[in-house]
């Protein structure tokens, strides 16, 4: 019995999930560096070891850490801390490190500090407006690339990009749109310094372009993570349908208001973020209610979604022909907004078929 709120896998979905990007990366020829980051689990790292995949993206160096048991390939897919040097060259003499670069001042504070060979890919904002070098800013580029060639521990390794503004679009065509103008940026980059580092990797990694686009010209790795689980933001992307969504958060009604079509549910904040979806016509929506189907999950429940969450509290918007279907003490399935947040707040996954699997608790 769930007594709490509590988030279940469908380890039969993940795996699909998982060969499908895999296979794309295949077909495409193209280097497959998964995102750790959503999962964070050793035991589904190794679904994809199954398949071959030997080098993996993470987004901190305790999640770098974390996986550096199994994994010795990795690439640390934030900008890099300089207060963290130690813990940098502790994992350096570990494991195959990469770092992210965008700035001549980080540059030089490695190449005074490191202690162990590390590789450094130069991050690019395609739009996304986050961090990353501005690609017309080549005299920026120029500078951080002067510094690296004056290391002795440092490799450059390519350039590096996330098109997280694709997570803003509502449709199949603007991820395309938003795909094909970073391909653009990226392919010029290459064109001009390929030459001059003939082996530089380009680097792609936004879960709605990888699932969606079929063309990768002129990209040599991918990075998606949100993928592995996807959620209720790529369902409205478009990125993916309901039935791909491999996780749920299950939670006990602990309270009902028929006067106001809601149930109160034991499942807040702390559970699932507070990331949202406006929705055009049930406004702010912080989950999607799905049927109970077995020990998973079906269809969704049309018109009862999550309408608002506090720190425990969650409040379930009802239609009213229905709100006498539910009792306290029922147990909701959610698809929750955002899986890697969500999954972030959890110390496990239980899946469909009983089993648990522990994930990191960094």
């Amino acid at each position: 019995m769930i007594t709490k709120p509590t988030l279940i896998l469908d380890e039969e979905k993940c795996r699909k999930n998982i060969g499908a990007i895999h296979q794309k990366a295949l077909e495409n020829k193209l280097d497959f560096r998964p995102h750790f980051k959503t999962h964070q689990s050793l035991e589904v790292g190794r679904w994809f070891k199954e398949l071959g995949v030997d080098k993996i993206t993470v987004s901190s160096l305790k999640m770098a850490n974390y996986f550096a048991d199994e994994w010795d390939d990795i690439t640390v897919a934030f900008p890099v801390n300089i207060l963290e040097i130690d813990e940098i060259n502790l994992l350096a003499e570990k494991v195959s490190l990469n770092l992210l670069v965008e700035s001549v001042e980080t540059a030089q504070f490695l190449n005074k500090h490191l202690g162990h060979n590390i590789g450094v890919f130069i991050k690019i904002d395609v739009g996304y407006h986050r961090t990353g070098v501005d690609p017309k800013d080549t005299d920026a580029i120029d500078a951080i690339l002067k510094e690296i060639a004056g290391s002795a521990r440092i490799v450059f390794k390519g350039f590096l990009t996330h098109a997280g503004h694709s997570y803003d679009s509502r449709s199949v065509d603007r991820v395309l749109e938003i795909h094909n103008a970073s391909l653009e940026i990226m392919a010029g980059l290459k064109a001009r310094y390929g030459a001059q580092f003939p082996d530089l990797t380009i680097s792609i990694g936004d879960t709605p372009t990888c699932s969606l686009a079929e063309d990768f010209t002129g990209i040599d790795e991918i990075r998606p993570g949100n993928f592995v689980f996807y959620d209720l933001t790529q369902v409205y992307i478009g990125a993916c349908k309901l039935e791909q969504v491999a996780v749920a958060m299950v939670c006990p009604v602990v309270a009902i208001h028929r006067e106001r079509d809601e149930l109160v549910i034991y499942g807040g904040g702390v559970h699932f973020s507070k990331d949202r979806i406006e929705d055009e016509s049930c406004g702010t929506v912080f989950g999607q209610i799905v049927e109970r189907s077995g020990n998973g999950w079906g269809n969704e429940v049309k018109g009862m979604y999550v309408k608002s969450l506090s720190q425990e509290h969650g409040v379930i918007s009802v239609p009213r022909d229905k709100i006498s279907n539910y009792s306290i003490g029922n147990e909701l399935f959610i698809i929750p907004v955002h899986s890697c947040m969500t999954a972030d707040m959890t110390n496990s996954y239980l899946t469909t078929t009983g089993k648990q699997i522990p994930r990191s608790t960094i």
